[in-house]
């Protein structure tokens, strides 16, 4: 009598949590919008930010566990989703960062007219697919999550209607993610058609054995492909292109989304094919991985270093190039672990860093949120003389800056920035731990130019130019000449409170740097 293999699978609830709850909110989102009346509308974003504060707690319960899900009924080890210590830090990471850019969001849509719903709606939904990316396991669900994260940040981008540079950052943004997502479809096909398989532990166990050369060949030309796809969701450059006119035609909250969940989404990605999925061709992403990091912060730097503080968009212009540089920075353990015999640990320096960096980049991008709420042209040469006006305030960007640029009392840049380095010279790549030491020296320039600029004198004539030149339009506050000295609304000043609170925190404890960057996460 032959027995039948059930098909059925059980599924882990808890373990779906996370990207489930804000799915599911989304939903309640969405159908809220079409009975609440246009003057309750704002209640669809206290509806969203809770469901996002929801989601991260979901994560409580799975501290300690390692949980799995969809696997494959003959080999209960090979899952489609894994709730290990890696999948849970990203994910922390990624919905404290939707969380506080829901903050940020609550008075961007008031000033800007922005379709609450709508807003929310694709909020929810990016933030879902960015929680669930860590957690995939095969190429297939790799793909589809980070799709879902991306495919709601085009709209979002482009959600300021009649607005001329958000509908050009957002077709820059399409076209060149939607190019980039085709070249990484082509390589996951490559890969399957050499492999026969879709998920990363049984790529990597047919990666090591391939029967005949032309298979070889083309899991090469798949591998190289894949690669390409999430260098461009980190914004690596050569294909980081996109980044600065994005962040410019954005609304200032998703920018400070793409600059931390988007980063996020797309490192953590490249870490899951990279170490857990071709681990057999270590002795190819490595060394790519390594020139990219160094192009990348290298392109990063000197382009920042060029912003003209008069220019309109100079402050986001030069935290786009920043973000680039950072990202740069963020490469190199992922580099080091193709040098490395235990890749695991090494990753675990990108995890620490993409933690500091998402709590102090999201900071200053809420108080350039505040700043552009009276100057909408946010130049760097609007914030001359904060400190007079809001000192706690200047004190908190000059804080997130000094982090960014690793120096006192940013403690946590620091010691983030030297586990990187550290990270680099262990696997033997010197070269690449001179070219960032030398990136960090550059930067610290640019970072130090915008702090010294919140403690001079107010600057006469530094509050013209209500009216963008761009043709942004300031919020009714500015148009009416209230003071800059207006109350500071109390989402805002939450968000900006958080991420001061964290980054103090983490710059008290730095040991908490050394104890992911030490440990194995995966």
């Amino acid at each position: 009598m032959s027995t039948v293999t059930s098909l059925v699978q059980s599924v882990d609830w808890l373990a779906l949590a996370p990207p489930t709850v804000a799915a599911a909110v989304a939903l309640v989102v969405l159908v809220a919008d079409l009975f609440l009346p246009a003057a309750r509308k704002p209640l669809l974003g206290w509806i969203a930010t809770a469901g996002l504060a929801l989601a991260a707690l979901s994560l409580l319960p799975l501290l300690g566990e390692d949980r799995r899900t969809f696997c494959l009924p003959a080999h209960p080890d090979v899952c489609s989703y894994v709730a290990d210590p890696f999948t849970l830090v990203i994910q922390f990471l990624v919905l404290g960062g939707a969380l506080l850019t829901a903050l940020l969001s609550i008075d961007t849509l008031k000033d800007h007219d922005l379709p609450s719903g709508e807003y929310w709606f694709l909020l929810l939904s990016s933030a879902s697919g960015a929680a669930l990316l860590p957690a995939s396991r095969d190429l297939a669900t790799l793909v589809i999550a980070l799709e879902v994260a991306s495919l709601p940040a085009f709209a979002l981008v482009g959600l300021r209607r009649g607005d001329r540079l958000s509908s050009e950052a957002a077709l820059k943004f399409f076209l060149s993610s939607v190019a980039a997502t085709a070249v990484m479809l082509l390589g996951v096909s490559f890969l399957y058609a050499a492999t026969g398989s879709l998920h990363l532990s049984q790529v990597a166990h047919a990666l090591t054995a391939l029967p005949e050369p032309r298979l070889a060949t083309l899991a090469s030309a798949g591998v190289a492909l894949t690669l390409v796809g999430f260098a461009f969701k980190t914004a690596a450059a050569p294909f980081h292109f996109w980044v600065p006119d994005t962040y410019v035609g954005a609304p200032l909250p998703i920018a400070g989304y793409l600059s931390v969940v988007g980063k996020a989404v797309g490192f953590s990605g490249l870490i899951l094919v990279t170490v857990q999925g071709f681990p057999t061709y270590a002795n190819v992403w490595g060394p790519a991985l390594a020139v990219l990091a160094a192009l990348t912060m290298t392109v990063g730097n000197v382009a920042a270093l060029r912003q003209d503080p008069r220019r309109a968009h100079s402050a986001v212009r030069l935290l786009a190039w920043s973000s680039v540089g950072q990202a740069g920075y963020l490469l190199v353990p992922i580099a080091a672990a193709g040098y490395t015999d235990d890749p695991a640990h090494a990753i675990g320096s990108t995890v620490a860093y993409a933690l500091m960096y998402a709590a102090v980049n999201l900071g200053a991008f809420a108080v350039a949120a505040l700043v552009a709420r009276t100057r909408p042209a946010n130049r760097i040469t609007d914030y001359r003389g904060l400190y007079h006006q809001r000192p706690v305030v200047a004190l908190a960007l000059g804080f997130f800056l000094l982090c960014l640029a690793g120096l006192p009392p940013g403690i946590i840049g620091l010691f983030a920035k030297v586990t990187v380095f550290s990270v680099a010279v262990d696997a033997g790549l010197a070269w690449l731990a001179v070219i960032m030491a030398v990136n960090v020296v550059i930067a610290l320039y640019y970072y130090l130019q915008w702090t010294t600029v919140l403690f001079r004198g107010a600057e006469e004539g530094a509050g013209e130019g209500a009216e963008d030149t761009e043709g942004a339009k300031a919020p009714e506050a500015a148009q009416k000449g209230q003071p800059s000295r207006a109350r500071i609304p109390a989402p805002l000043a939450t968000a900006i409170a958080l991420a001061t609170v964290l980054g103090i925190a983490l710059s008290g404890a730095p040991q908490l740097v050394l104890r992911f960057a030490s440990g194995a996460l995966l």
